[in-house]
């Protein structure tokens, strides 16, 4: 590690508040994605399935692309992963306004994929020299950028599209624009642990060799909370819109969904530092399923409720995973923090087309009733975690 930035004994606020802005605006524009799809089946006629290749290709360069950078992250101190990543999320993700086919839609959307799976290793890693003795909290802080930006990022483009028309939505480059010369100005340079000395072999036993199975197991779980938590967020903005409800009542319902995990994901942070991280993941995944039930089957005027439930559960276990992985590997943050976050959320996301495949088949609601028990298998691999405390 780089002897000009070590562990700080307190908060650098102020740096946390920068990478948090940067992951509030990579995933801003990605919370573009998803309210729309009703409007993209309209305009261009997709299948059920194309929306399953379409965000499940988008997450498949997360895949792909996320370890990758955080193997890149860890050997070299520089923050061309973060301002790439954050130019191709901001400059891409709002031409899909005027996509005129599906495969355009797809080249455009798997552009700002890539750019925003740029960012979040380095990102992620860095938090914990920032944040004193509250590495728990302060992930949940930066979390929180990325959840709240999923939440009001709905209601904005929502809101914006059914005003100007979706044909406007390059305009909106202008928001990325602001925050990244913001970010470009504070954001200081990314401390690695100067393990480019070792090669890929080497490092991975250095680093995992010990607690492979354990990091394998917090995967495992965060893998099946992806497949249940992309298949609502992909699917229910399309039911929901079936059964009547506007663009911009689905952007807002978009939007309670993943506020409550705003809050969640803040509460587990700062429960996670003074209690057992494996008590927390066992009761939010236990509450996952009966929560997503409600949201499925809440009668409409009380849908925000359940929405809020649902986001709330789905959405906790994220930094508390992110804090875990990190302490069991220190010496490759960023490495560990994109097999937990990119990843799973890419593999889950792989299952997307093979979900729309059956929801065409069996219908939506019929399929995410099933999903919706998914969470209750991570219980099993949750008994299994280490009983890690933050004084460990």
């Amino acid at each position: 590690m780089s002897t000009s930035t070590a562990f700080q004994p307190k908060v650098d606020y102020k740096i946390i508040v920068v990478l948090t802005l940067v992951h509030f605006t990579g995933d801003f524009y990605s919370s573009f994605t998803a309210p729309l799809l009703p409007v993209f089946v309209k305009n261009l006629g997709l299948t059920l399935t194309q929306v399953g290749i379409l965000t499940g290709t988008v997450r498949l360069f997360s895949f792909i692309i996320q370890p990758l950078t955080g193997y890149f992250a860890d050997r070299y101190e520089s923050r061309a992963f973060v301002f790439i990543g954050l130019c191709l999320s901001f400059f891409f993700i709002p031409f899909t306004g005027i996509a005129t086919n599906f495969y355009t839609l797809l080249i455009l959307l798997c552009m700002g994929s890539i750019g925003s799976s740029m960012f979040h290793p380095s990102t992620t890693a860095m938090v914990p020299l920032y944040s004193g003795n509250r590495t728990g909290f302060c992930l949940s802080i930066y979390n929180t950028g990325g959840t709240f930006a999923f939440a009001i990022g709905p209601v904005f483009i929502t809101w914006y599209v059914s005003r100007f028309g979706l044909t406007q939505m390059p305009y909106t480059i202008a928001v990325g624009m602001i925050a990244f010369l913001i970010c470009f100005k504070f954001l200081p340079v990314p401390v690695s642990e100067n393990l480019n000395k070792l090669g890929f072999v080497a490092s991975m036993k250095e680093n995992f060799g010990k607690v492979y199975k354990i990091i394998f197991l917090i995967w495992l779980v965060m893998f099946l909370r992806s497949v249940t938590g992309q298949t609502f967020m992909t699917f229910m903005p399309i039911l929901l819109e079936a059964q009547g409800h506007s663009l911009v009542s689905v952007g807002l319902i978009v939007a309670f969904f993943v506020s409550a995990g705003t809050l969640s994901g803040l509460l587990c942070g700062y429960l996670a530092d003074r209690t057992s991280f494996k008590k927390i993941f066992f009761i939010v995944h236990l509450l996952m399923c009966p929560a997503l039930l409600l949201f499925l089957y809440i009668p409409e005027p009380f849908v925000l409720i359940g929405s809020f439930c649902g986001g709330f559960t789905v959405l906790a276990s994220m930094p508390l995973a992110l804090v875990m992985a990190q302490k069991l590997v220190p010496k490759s943050r960023a490495m560990v923090s994109s097999l937990i976050m990119g990843f799973a959320y890419g593999l889950g996301g792989i299952i997307s087309p093979f979900v729309g495949r059956l929801a065409d088949i069996y219908g939506i609601e019929t399929i995410l009733f099933y999903t919706a028990f998914v969470p209750l298998l991570t219980l099993v691999f949750i008994l299994k975690f280490p009983d890690i405390r933050h004084t460990q």
